[in-house]
């Protein structure tokens, strides 16, 4: 099993927004990200980078 972590604009211990996320779907302009708990977070923003293989979110997000 691949877990992610989810990063808002870059990857930095500082921009952490959530670990162990199993599952990205979305509803309107928001990103939802489940964690292995089921835990849910949701986001404004875009996708900016998902690479599976080393387990890595980025959204641009749109707080400022």
């Amino acid at each position: 099993m691949c877990l992610s972590t989810a990063y808002s604009r870059v990857k930095s211990p500082d921009t952490i927004m959530a670990k162990n996320i199993t599952q990205i779907t979305f509803d309107g302009d928001e990103i939802i990200l489940t964690d292995l708990m089921d835990e849910e977070l949701r986001v404004s923003g875009k996708l900016s980078l998902v690479d599976l293989v080393n387990g890595l979110v980025i959204i641009d997000t749109n707080d400022t």
